[in-house]
């Protein structure tokens, strides 16, 4: 699967990938700290992005691909991230012929306790 050159910037790797849509985990590192023992509100955002793409591209790969282009995000903060590996998932909630839309949560200790979550719709090029 292939992710946007950014998410090497936030160090994002894929977990899990047993024909579920992946497991984005992002460690925790100087170049994502925001103020003292947090996370950066951009690199969340950035981790949920990159699990909202993994989601749809997995979702698409099923009906032969196509290219995605981002048409709105909405992110919203629960709690602040601490200073520790932050995981996060999406979920294709419509897969239309030519938009999608995804929702992203991510989570640290317990994944039904989000630190934030994301509304993210996407313009579909089919191949």
């Amino acid at each position: 699967m292939g992710l946007p050159p950014y998410a090497e910037i936030l160090r994002v790797s894929v977990e899990a990938e047993d024909g579920a849509p992946p497991v984005l985990l992002m460690p925790f590192a100087d170049d994502v700290l925001g103020r003292p023992g947090f996370l950066h509100g951009g690199a969340i955002s950035g981790l949920l992005e990159m699990a909202a793409i993994a989601a749809l591209q997995h979702a698409l790969e099923a009906e032969g691909g196509g290219r995605i282009k981002p048409v709105n995000v909405t992110v919203d903060f629960m709690r602040g991230g601490r200073d520790k590996p932050t995981r996060a998932a999406g979920v294709v909630t419509r897969l239309g012929t030519r938009v999608a839309n995804v929702e992203a949560t991510a989570w640290q200790d317990e994944r039904d306790k989000p630190i934030a979550a994301a509304r993210m719709n996407y313009l579909i090029v089919r191949d």
